[in-house]
């Protein structure tokens, strides 16, 4: 097994360098490559990781801002690995949860797909409105799929690379987070859940998520909902 860490960066020069030098301290239970997506940055992210040496870290740089989903097809892409996890670059996620995600996968499935679930606090929550919108999502993802899980949006979604190839993302933006879901459920594939450490950061700290990525993931959960599935070729039918 080698895991694919995938980064998605746009103007994160205050905490780029220190992301990059949290993941790849991280003691990992198998081979691992970390693969960075510079989405159109105007700021000194660049130099940062043309300075950062590490044989495990491997940089693409789009000319231009095309968003999270444009940066990780481009990421998946260039990946070599077995398995992908999305870790951004803003310091909101733990890397050291990276070893509880592969857990499961290591103990014997290696099809399995897993979920880092947050725990919503004062501590680690910087917008009462997000939080709940985050809620409304997921629940709203729960009643169409009839399923029950409990952190939609999280960005620590574990899974086999050639499944990912396979859900065909388009999703430019923040949408590739509900449109990924939506596929997995449509298929049948429940994601196992484990708890992750989290601390949001806020507006001004850059956090760029709003209400409208909430409305378009509504809506990317409903067109998934009800698009018609594939049909079979006539000589799989009986």
């Amino acid at each position: 097994m080698k895991l694919s860490i995938l980064m998605p960066v746009y103007n994160e020069e205050t905490r780029l360098e220190r992301a990059l030098k949290q993941a790849l301290g991280v003691t990992y239970p198998c081979e691992i490559e970390l693969v960075v997506v510079d989405d159109g940055s105007t700021d000194s992210t660049s130099d940062i990781l043309h300075r950062a040496d590490d044989p495990r870290l491997r940089s693409i740089t789009h000319p231009s801002n095309q968003g999270k989903g444009a940066a990780i097809r481009t990421a998946v892409q260039h990946a070599t690995g077995t398995h992908m996890v999305i870790l951004d670059a803003d310091l909101e996620y733990d890397p050291l949860d990276i070893p509880g995600l592969l857990k499961p996968v290591l103990d014997g499935d290696p099809d399995t797909v897993v979920y880092g679930n947050r725990t919503f606090g004062s501590h680690s929550s910087f917008s009462f409105w997000y939080v709940q919108g985050n809620k409304a999502v997921t629940t709203f993802a729960n009643i169409l799929f009839n399923c029950y899980l409990s952190d939609l949006e999280t960005c620590f979604k574990l899974m086999p690379i050639d499944l990912y190839h396979s859900l065909n993302i388009r999703s430019k933006g923040f949408g590739m987070e509900a449109e990924v879901t939506g596929k997995l459920l449509r298929r049948g594939i429940r994601p196992y859940e484990i708890p992750i450490a989290y601390r949001a950061r806020t507006r001004e700290e850059g956090k760029k998520i709003t209400w409208r990525d909430g409305v378009e993931a509504l809506w990317i959960l409903v067109r998934e909902r009800l698009r018609k599935p594939p049909r079979q070729p006539a000589s799989s039918r009986s």
